[in-house]
């Protein structure tokens, strides 16, 4: 019996059984689609990060609350904000010709112009050089912040393209007064549309003075501190003298200080073992379906031994009804796979289009393929060999 021929009889006894078929490739689909869905899920969590931190100007420390692993110190440090205003002030007066130094502080509230509201806003607390450092954001109409109105905490504020649309429509919001939670505000300016992150719309926000946002909710602490260096030579020296003037006056664990490409190495790692974690959890489900594939051509044995007693008089070897198996095994896990495939891509873009950033990786579709159809070979021999060995008289004697 050629190949040909082997693969016809596969394919027959595959097509006879439909719903048994369905119900077996349906663990291989779903390990399929879970290793696609999940590695594109986290990739495209990365992706989102690399480029929210690249988003920001070059040469760049950041100081965060708290220890983050892969900062040159271990993690279990306080996760309490201990940083203080006072902080950015000293850091400003110390690095003074070095480097520009800047904070932000953040809010969710609801913005008011006449009858309209624009509800669950960001509401960013900035000074005048933010967009110097973060590039990211720029103005479309109007200006941004200047310094006066920093200093001075002018009530003034820099809209996003949602919120301008939700309070304004089409009309000019220019020169305009809004109220931010009881307090008025006039809009100077509108930034480019930065688009939504995770389900989150970064266009519904606001930019304000940070004294005035200070003084509207008693803010005291700044989320974080940025510091801008302008010599890239320099960016190590000054990494080393934020520290040493942070531990005048916290612990070394309450504060991180990262320069950009430490940052972006820190999320590699974490998003590197969130990848082999989710990976190897999904992975686990293929695993489940293979042994589903190994049970039901077990009883697809079972169920045609005297068929396979009446092959083996006819002439047919035993290699041939191991073979026949084994395919059924392989098609059934590969029909499995590429469905798997087909499900996990359609189901990430659809999550990229509407929710949030998805990354869809050419290794792990052609990873979780090889193992679904390693799975086949895997689970398909037992049932394959133990097809191969029935004695031919026995079988067609098997009631």
């Amino acid at each position: 019996m050629n190949i040909f021929e082997t693969i016809t009889l596969s394919l027959t006894a595959i097509m006879r059984n439909r719903l048994r078929s369905f119900l077996t490739t349906l663990g291989v689909v779903i390990g399929v689609f879970s290793v696609i869905l999940l590695v594109a899920l986290v990739s495209g969590l990365q992706s989102f990060i690399t480029d929210q931190i690249s988003s920001f100007g070059s040469n760049l420390v950041f100081v965060i609350p708290g220890q983050v692993t892969g900062a040159g110190r271990g993690p279990g440090g306080s996760t309490v904000n201990r940083l203080q205003f006072q902080d950015v002030n000293n850091l400003k007066r110390e690095l003074k010709g070095k480097a520009d130094v800047s904070t932000v502080t953040q809010k969710a509230a609801s913005a008011k112009y006449n009858s309209k509201i624009s509800k669950n806003m960001t509401i960013s607390g900035v000074e005048d050089i933010y967009p110097k450092i973060v590039t990211a954001v720029q103005t479309a109409q109007g200006r941004f912040i200047n310094k006066a109105e920093s200093n001075s905490g002018k009530r003034v504020a820099v809209l996003g393209p949602t919120a301008v649309k939700n309070l304004f429509g089409d009309s000019n919001p220019l020169n305009k007064t809004i109220t931010i939670n009881n307090t008025k505000y006039q809009v100077i300016g509108v930034i480019k549309p930065r688009g939504a992150a995770f389900g989150v719309d970064q266009d519904n926000s606001a930019f304000v003075p940070l004294e005035a946002q200070r003084k509207q909710f008693g803010i005291d602490q700044p989320n974080a501190i940025y510091i801008s260096v302008y010599k890239t030579e320099d960016i190590n020296s000054v990494q080393a003298e934020t520290k040493t003037l942070l531990e005048k006056r916290v612990s070394a664990d309450d504060f991180t200080v990262q320069t950009q490409e430490q940052a972006l190495s820190t999320i590699s790692q974490i998003t590197g073992v969130l990848t082999l974690a989710l990976g190897g959890i999904a992975a686990i489900s293929l695993i489940v379906g293979g042994i589903g594939v190994m049970n039901i051509m077990l009883v697809s044995v079972t169920e045609r031994t005297r068929e396979i007693g009446l092959r083996k008089a006819l002439g047919a070897r035993s290699k041939d009804i191991r073979n026949q198996f084994l395919i059924e095994a392989l098609t059934l896990s590969g029909v499995g796979g590429i469905i798997g495939i087909i499900f996990g891509v359609g189901i990430a873009l659809l999550v990229d289009q509407f929710v949030f950033t998805t990354t869809i990786t050419w290794w792990s579709i052609a990873l979780s393929f090889g193992f679904s159809m390693l799975v086949g070979v895997i689970f398909g021999v037992t049932p394959a060999i133990r097809a191969s060995r029935l004695d031919p008289i026995q079988a067609l004697r098997y009631e």
